[in-house]
């Protein structure tokens, strides 16, 4: 009999068993996160309202990108770049001092690094035939 259970349909108390003790195990090794959900919505008539945005979290003095996403009758129109500053002004305002995201996308690495995110490091094959890239930026 192993120890190990391997599964894709973990229990959801197992997950919450394992994120509550490394969140503890982090505040004690280096302080709370003091981890808050950050969104940036755009407002429309799909998916209750909203058309798109931005979703990520602040934590230990950093805003993480997790989703940045316009439906295509949106693109092109400036507003990932008016999502990301409404972030990172958020961010400021709960005294963050850096800002990150990944992509596996060319254009939006190039978009990124247009609004001064400098990548850090890089998975190359992360899917096949491309890289993620990790960038940042400094908030100030």
């Amino acid at each position: 009999m192993s120890m190990f259970e391997i599964t894709d349909k973990p229990p959801a108390e197992a997950l919450e068993a394992i994120g509550n003790g490394l969140t503890a195990f982090n505040a004690a090794d280096v302080g709370p996160s003091e981890r808050r959900p950050l969104a940036v919505l755009i407002g429309g008539s799909d998916a209750g309202g909203k058309r798109g945005g931005l979703s990520g979290y602040t934590a230990w003095g950093w805003l993480f990108v997790q989703w940045l996403w316009l439906p295509e009758d949106l693109r092109g129109q400036g507003l990932a770049v008016r999502l990301l500053a409404a972030a990172e002004d958020e961010a400021r305002r709960r005294g963050c001092h850096g800002a990150w995201i990944d992509t596996f996308n060319p254009q939006a690495r190039r978009a990124y690094e247009r609004q001064g995110y400098e990548a850090f490091g890089e998975l190359p094959d992360f899917p096949p035939g491309r890289s993620r890239v990790f960038l940042k930026k400094q908030l100030g």
